[in-house]
């Protein structure tokens, strides 16, 4: 009886180390912009496949792309492409993959104004050049008659790491203001002429809902899940938007249509009445030709139930799925993952 308990206890100690072994560890890194619905992604396909498990760290486009070029991550994310000389820097071909779209905004806490405030667009440079400093200033109380702006100094809050977000609020404030673009101009991490520091999304979330008469930008999901209010933003034809899933949408509609293979786009300062002028795409970086190959098949597959199951889930989360031709145009491309 001894003799057998201790067999069948050696068994069951057997199955489950081979269980364990059987189970797939993929690891990322990068953007917060689109941490929300990665989190849903994750947690849904371990239903699908159970042999897989993701360990993301939400640590910033920075980290990822620093990461995924060391190979100490089997991909990276982020909400800005990368230039031609990252793409040199690493040591094998990688490969943007874009996963959904989403809207950076404008946030603020302004005591006693629950929303519907306009910011014109060059004065939002400004605000973040320290070039207006008051919230009742004569540029911004003209564009918003009937809201009683406090007369207090605007509290900047900005990114303290290297972000997608900020990289692609900054190529917004560039294409708008042309002292921004000679003084500070875009990318993942840029001088700041004034302000406070937040690290991720939540970072920043964060230091606008516990101060008053912050202003400070973060991805909608983010302004959302945190009650905070957002601007309403002048667009390309002069007319102020809310970010919602068609404003989104809309501001791909005529970029598409001109879409290069590598996917290496911006989505900012887009033509069309209806287009939210602050969008991105957010990307998955992966090497062309994986290391592991059991693991790298295991990635493409999950990239592919992202471009058909996965885009339902978006909108839900406040992000804008892909186009239907760039969809077609990822799938292909996840083909060529070997």
């Amino acid at each position: 009886m001894l003799k057998r308990t201790l067999l069948l206890a050696g068994l069951a100690l057997v199955t489950t180390v081979n269980l364990a072994a059987a189970e797939i560890l993929i690891n990322g890194a990068g953007a917060t912009f689109p941490y929300p619905l990665y989190s849903k992604w994750f947690s849904e396909y371990a239903k699908i496949d159970p042999s897989v498990k993701f360990n993301y760290q939400s640590i910033g486009s920075g980290g990822g792309i620093k990461q995924i070029t060391a190979q100490t991550v089997d991909f990276g994310a982020s909400d800005k492409f990368l230039t031609d000389d990252e793409l040199k820097g690493a040591p094998g071909k990688l490969i943007h993959i874009p996963t959904v779209m989403g809207a950076v905004v404008v946030t603020y806490n302004l005591p006693g104004i629950a929303g519907g405030v306009k910011i014109p667009s060059e004065d939002l440079a400004d605000i973040y050049m320290g070039k207006i400093t008051k919230w009742n200033d004569p540029k911004i109380a003209g564009d918003n008659p009937g809201v009683k702006l406090p007369d207090k100094p605007i509290i900047v809050v900005h990114r303290s790491d290297g972000s997608g977000t900020t990289s692609i609020f900054t190529d917004y404030l560039t294409s708008v203001n042309k002292d921004w673009a000679a003084k500070v101009g875009k990318g993942a991490s840029v001088k700041w002429p004034v302000g406070l520091g937040g690290k991720g999304n939540e970072g920043v979330a964060g230091q606008v809902k516990n101060t008053q008469y912050t202003i400070g930008y973060v991805e909608l999901a983010y302004a959302v899940e945190n009650k905070l209010p957002y601007a309403q933003l002048k667009n390309k034809e002069g007319q102020y938007v809310e970010p919602t899933i068609n404003s989104i949408s809309a501001a791909a509609a005529g970029a598409v249509k001109h879409m290069p293979a590598d996917y290496r786009i911006s989505l900012v300062n887009q033509p069309g009445k209806g287009s939210y002028p602050v969008v991105g795409f957010t990307w998955l970086l992966v090497y062309e030709q994986q290391k592991d190959k059991v693991k790298g098949q295991k990635l493409a597959e999950f990239l592919k139930w992202s471009l058909h199951n996965g885009q339902k889930m978006a909108a839900p989360l406040l992000y804008a799925p892909l186009p239907e031709s760039v969809a077609k145009m990822v799938e292909a491309t996840i083909k060529g993952i070997k």
